[in-house]
Order: structure tokens, then sequence, then C-alpha cells
């Protein structure tokens, strides 16, 4: 299997998440899909090995101390690459996950932080805190309301 063909399968593997937690988020399928690790386990596992096969002496005493312009080094090469996007591909869907579960629990509204996840980890993230803090502080709920998204 190629490079290449890995990037695009694992480009390919983590969309069907995405579409179920921003469309379908009340499915029961989507629930119990993204309660499970088993996306994550089978990213890490591809990770892992791309990891090994990318790591050479010279790239892993560059490593132990970055430096930008050896980050820049290693990163061109195609391995590394793929290597360092399956990452944010495991990192951004984990986060998604995070906000998708958080706002089942609570009620609060989840769809535009998980599509910046999607496109822009962080900023979901951030999008969703600040999402939660906005709900929070101009519309509080009473504890019943809450207890009762939560069942």
């Amino acid at each position: 299997m190629t490079i290449s063909l890995i990037f695009n399968i694992a480009n390919l593997f983590v969309l069907p998440f995405w579409l179920l937690m921003i469309f379908l988020p009340k499915w029961k399928v989507t629930q119990r899909v993204m309660e499970s690790y088993i996306p994550f386990v089978l990213l890490a596992v591809v990770y892992s090995y791309l990891f090994v096969i990318s790591i050479t002496p010279e790239n892993a005493q560059a490593l132990s101390n970055p430096q930008l312009a050896d980050i820049a080094k290693f990163f061109s090469d195609e391995k590394a690459a793929v290597t360092g996007w399956i990452h944010f591909l495991v990192m951004d869907l984990f986060v998604g996950r995070y906000i998708y579960l958080q706002g089942q629990k609570t009620g609060i509204w989840t769809i535009h932080s998980l599509a910046l996840s999607l496109f822009a980890g962080p900023l979901g993230l951030l999008s969703h805190i600040l999402t939660c803090w906005i709900t929070q502080t101009f519309f509080p709920r009473s504890t019943n309301d809450v207890a009762a998204i939560a069942e």
C-alpha cells in the first residue's frame, strides 16, 4: 500500500463519523458509534505504523531537540507528512467527539463547533467553549432542565 493511498483512505475513513455527528446527532446509531473508541484505535494503529517507518536516526535526533528548521525538514518527507496528517485527523476527530458528547449531554448547540473542528480542530474547541459559556451565562437552565437533557 502506498503512502498516498494511506493518506486518501485515512481522509475518507473519518468523514462518516463527522457526517453522523453533524447531520444525525440524535440517531441511536450515531450515539452508539461515537461512544466507541474503535475509530480512534484504528487510526492510532495506522499512525503508529507510519511513525515507526518514518523515524530514522537523523529524524529521531532532530525531534529530540526540536528546532523549526528540523521540523520543517522532517515534514518534507511524504511518510512524515502523512504521519502528521493522521495525527491531526485522530486528534480533531477526538475533539469533535468530545464536543458531540458534551452537546448530547447538555443540549448545547454544537453543529457550528463540529464543523469548525472538522476543518480546524482547535477553532472548533474554542467555539464550543465559547458557546458553552454564552449558553450558561445568558440562557441558564434550571437544574431540572439540565437533568432531563442528560437522561
